[in-house]
C-alpha cells in the first residue's frame, strides 16, 4: 500500500496546473449514457474514481477510451446492460449518477446503493423521491435500486421537484433525467455548485433545453433525444483551494494555472483575512504568503458558502496559525476524523459534536498518520509540509480518488515529498 513521505519546512514557489474537476467529470461521464452518439470530454482528471466510472460504463457495453492528455471518448450506442453492480461501485458514491440517465433513456435500470468515503450519511432517498415524481417505480432489493417506468408511461414525465435538502448529486441526476423527460421539469432548492452549470452546459450542447442553472431554480424542457457533443471539464475548485491552503501554510509564491477565483470566493476571503495575498490573474490564481498567518473561524455550508470539502485543509492552516479558531461543520456528521491524526503531529484541537476549537501552535512535529477520507488525506499532506522532520501519510488511496498526482505537483513547486511503497496499513 502506497504512502507519502514528506520532509517539512520547504517554501513553495512556481506554477501548478489545476486539473479538471472530479465532481464535474463523474456526472458528465454518466451524461454520455443519455445518447447513442459519440461524446468527447476534454480535461478529464487522472483519478481512481474516474477510472472506476470508466470501468462501470464499459461494463454496461459503452465504448470508452482515454488518451494521455485528459481526453475521454465515449460511445453508448451499443449499451446493452443498464446496470451498475456493487463490485464496481462499492468505493464510489457517484455511481448513483447512473440511475437518472439510464432510466431516462432505457426506461429501466438497476444500480447498487453506493459506497465512498466514510464521512457520514449520504442518503439516496432524495434521488428516489425526485425520480418517482417523474414517473419512476423504484424499489430497493438486495442492496440495489431497481427502477422502471410506472405502468402506462413511455418515458419519464416532467415534474416539480423540491428536495428536503440541497443535494448536488440529486440535482445532477434530476437534470440528466429531465433532459429526456416528457414536458417541463422544475428543480426547486437546486444545488448551485459550479459543477452543476458545467454539466448543464454539456447537456445543452447535446440538445437539452435548460434555464436557470447556477441558481436555486432550474427549468428543463424535455426533448425526444440528445445527440453527441464535445465538452471541456471545468477546473477543480477543491484542488485549487487545497493548493491555496498549502501555500498559505508553508509560505511561498505560486501560480495556480487554470484555477477560477470566482468559484472560490468564500475560501479566498478567509485566506485573505488570514494574511495571504491572493489575486486573480490571467490564466489562474496567484497566491503569496510568508510567516505565521492569523487563525480564522468559519462554518461550512452549501455553495456559495464555505465548502465542506475545504474544511479539513483550512483546519490544517489554522492548526499552525496565530490565535484560536472555531470550525463548525454543518454538512456531514463524521467529518472531523482527521483531528485525531493532526493531534499526533502536535496540533491542539478539541471537538464537541459539529464544532472544533483549534488553538494554533507555532510548530508541528512529523509523525506517521493515517488518511481516513479524501479531504482528510489532503489536510494531513498540508500539515506534513509544515511539520518539523518527516511525516508519513498512510492509506493514500483515499487521496488518489480525488487528486491528480498531488505529490508530483507539490514536488514541482519545491516540496520534499515522495510516494513510497510499504505493507498495508
Amino acid at each position: 500500500m502506497d504512502k507519502l513521505l514528506i520532509r517539512g519546512g520547504r517554501t513553495l514557489r512556481g506554477e501548478v496546473p489545476i486539473s479538471g474537476a472530479k465532481n464535474a467529470a463523474l456526472p458528465e461521464l454518466c451524461a454520455a449514457l443519455l445518447t447513442a452518439e459519440p461524446v468527447t470530454l476534454h480535461n478529464v482528471p487522472r483519478l481512481q474514481d474516474v477510472a472506476t466510472m470508466l470501468q462501470l460504463v464499459r461494463n454496461m457495453g459503452v465504448t470508452a477510451e482515454r488518451d494521455g492528455n485528459g481526453t475521454v471518448s465515449l460511445d453508448a450506442g451499443d449499451l446493452t446492460k443498464p446496470e451498475a453492480p456493487y463490485e464496481l461501485v462499492k468505493t464510489m458514491r457517484a455511481s448513483v449518477l447512473a440511475l437518472g440517465p439510464l432510466l431516462a433513456r432505457f426506461g429501466h435500470a438497476k444500480v447498487s446503493l453506493p459506497g465512498g468515503c466514510a464521512i457520514g450519511s449520504r442518503p439516496v432517498d432524495q434521488h428516489i423521491k425526485g425520480l418517482t415524481a417523474m414517473g419512476a417505480d423504484i424499489s430497493v432489493e438486495h442492496g440495489y435500486m431497481v427502477a422502471k417506468l410506472q405502468p402506462g408511461l413511455r418515458r419519464l414525465r416532467g415534474a416539480r421537484i423540491t428536495t428536503d435538502m440541497v443535494t448536488v448529486t440529486g440535482t445532477e441526476n434530476f437534470l440528466m433525467a429531465a433532459a429526456l423527460a416528457e414536458g417541463e421539469t422544475v428543480l426547486e432548492n437546486a444545488a448551485q455548485e459550479p459543477e452543476i452549470p458545467d454539466l448543464a452546459e454539456m447537456l445543452i450542447a447535446m440538445g437539452a433545453q435548460i434555464e436557470g442553472h447556477g441558481t436555486s431554480r432550474i427549468r428543463i424542457q424535455g426533448v425526444e433525444r440528445l445527440h453527441g457533443s464535445t465538452h471541456t471539464v471545468v477546473a477543480d475548485r477543491i484542488e485549487a483551494g487545497t493548493f491555496l491552503c498549502a501555500v498559505a501554510a508553508a509560505g511561498g509564491d505560486v501560480l495556480l494555472r487554470h484555477a477560477r477565483a470566482d468559484h472560490l470566493d468564500a475560501v479566498i476571503e478567509k485566506l485573505r483575512e488570514a494574511g495571504a495575498s491572493i489575486e486573480a490573474v490571467e490564466g489562474g490564481i496567484r497566491v503569496r504568503a510568508s510567516g505565521r498567518l492569523k487563525a480564522q473561524s468559519f462554518r461550512t455550508t452549501e455553495y456559495p458558502g464555505f465548502p465542506t470539502d475545504m474544511q479539513a485543509q483550512f483546519m490544517a492552516l489554522n492548526v499552525i496559525a496565530e490565535g484560536t479558531s472555531t470550525v463548525t461543520e454543518t454538512i456531514f456528521e463524521n467529518r472531523f476524523m482527521h483531528v485525531d491524526e493532526m493531534l499526533r503531529l502536535g496540533a491542539r484541537i478539541q471537538t464537541d459534536g459539529k464544532v472544533a476549537v483549534i488553538e494554533g501552535v507555532p510548530q508541528l512535529s512529523g509523525a506517521t498518520v493515517m488518511a481516513t477520507d479524501l479531504r482528510a488525506s489532503a489536510s494531513l499532506v498540508i500539515a506534513g509540509l509544515v511539520a518539523e522532520g518527516e511525516t508519513l501519510v498512510d492509506r493514500i488511496y483515499h487521496l488518489d480518488r480525488g487528486y491528480d498526482r498531488m505529490e508530483a505537483k507539490l514536488r514541482g513547486i519545491g516540496a520534499d515529498i515522495e510516494r513510497v511503497s510499504g505493507a498495508a496499513g
